[in-house]
């Protein structure tokens, strides 16, 4: 038994070796992986606040048509950072129909284009816009900001006179006390539920894809370098040849999965020093739970990867399988960020990558349903086997150092 394992330790250190010899490798391995959320949670929203924040200091341009405007309005509409320009109303069937507007938003002379027609009391307006203009996207909602201010404060002026308290017309229904209290979830849950739609998606279509490339190297690529012969010929049988191949994957797949939740962690713990997000509360248990589910994950994902790797005759053949073979994954993920945990049925944690992306989902919520976790985790090492029982067959197979040649 010790003899066997040294052998599959040595095939594994040898995969290792000639795997991470070139130094982009290594970038991609350990580089990649530690700065995907950092670069995701951190740069984006600063990127996010960035182009926010220039795109409000901006001035646009804003044509009002009206034959007349109430003078708070037209103060409204001065300190709202509007270039105005100020026309007759023309006669259209309707304020909004686009009649002599559409050119000059499409070729940008103007950013947005507001017309006000007074009907009896009634002040009615139309704002036209592009939507596929983020300038003209921004004109709009100052414009309407403008507008729903001086509708408030009109509203207030009528209501007072007619004698009436603006107040209590209003606002007969009022929240007594804090919203915020009214919610029992901490912080911590709700930060769990929050990261619990996304995570689960990226942990395992980075496990999937991470596991592409050294597969088809110790596979397709040895069958294609002519190198393969030489290792069938060592005195080592198929199977341990197996187990050292799926051991080198295994570890570098490991590597960078811990390496992505390294990241995924400090990601968090910046954002909750910035109030923008809490820590999730993740019981020991639960975080246990997890990195079991995601072992088990692994562990089928490489067998299988292994055994479609090994079943194609060369590099580019195995890279055209497994690349779209990432679907297998990703649509599940997505499906299963649209099931509701709320007295799910137990079947849904039996199905294959369903079932992982689902016991991620609640482990994150901190959610522990042990009957939950007894399907999930019979079925995924049911499953985990399975995998490496069909890679095995591969491996066994006589034909593997034929060329379809």
């Amino acid at each position: 038994m010790s003899s066997a394992f040294g052998r599959v330790r040595t095939i594994a250190k040898k995969e290792l070796v000639e795997f991470v010899r070139d130094w982009r490798t290594i970038l991609a391995i350990l580089v990649i992986p530690l700065l995907l959320f950092p670069l995701l949670f951190i740069l984006f929203p600063l990127l996010l606040a960035s182009e926010a924040a220039e795109l409000s200091a901006v001035q646009v341009d804003v044509v009002v048509q009206a034959d007349e405007i109430p003078d708070e309005l037209q103060s409204l509409l001065t300190n709202a950072s509007l270039n105005l320009t100020f026309e007759d109303l023309p006669v259209v069937a309707e304020l909004s129909a686009p009649e002599g507007a559409d050119e000059r938003l499409r070729n940008g002379s103007i950013d947005a284009l507001l017309r006000l027609q007074t009907n009896g009391t009634v002040l009615e307006y139309a704002v036209l816009y592009l939507s596929t203009s983020e300038q003209s996207l921004e004109a709009r909602g100052r414009v309407f900001d403008a507008l729903s201010a001086w509708e408030q404060n009109e509203t207030v002026r009528r209501i007072d006179a007619a004698g009436l308290d603006a107040d209590e017309t209003l606002d007969p229904l009022r929240w007594n006390g804090d919203v915020a209290q009214s919610d029992v979830a901490t912080q911590g849950e709700q930060a769990g539920m929050a990261l619990s739609l996304f995570i689960p998606l990226v942990l395992a279509v980075w496990t999937f894809s991470s596991a592409i490339q050294p597969s088809i190297d110790m596979t397709a690529g040895e069958r294609e370098r002519g190198t393969l012969e030489a290792l069938l010929g060592l005195p080592s049988t198929r199977m341990e040849l197996l187990m050292g191949k799926w051991l080198a994957v295994a570890t570098i797949t490991g590597v960078g999965v811990m390496l992505q939740v390294a990241g995924l962690l400090f990601a968090i713990g910046y954002l909750a020093s910035s109030d923008v997000i809490s820590a999730p509360s993740v019981s020991l248990t639960a975080l246990a739970f997890l990195i079991l589910a995601v072992l088990l994950f692994a562990i089928m994902v490489v067998a299988f990867e292994l055994a479609l790797a090994m079943r194609s005759h060369s590099v580019k053949e195995a890279g055209s399988i497994l690349g779209p073979a990432v679907l297998i994954i990703l649509f599940p993920a997505l499906f299963t960020q649209v099931i509701n945990l709320d007295g799910i049925e137990t079947f849904w944690f039996a199905i294959p990558v369903v079932n992982v992306l689902l016991a991620l989902r609640e482990l994150l919520m901190n959610r522990i349903v042990y009957t939950h976790v007894a399907v999930w985790l019979l079925s995924s090492t049911f499953y985990a086997f399975a995998a490496a029982y069909y890679a095995a067959r591969q491996f066994k197979r006589e034909d593997i150092v034929v060329s379809l040649s």
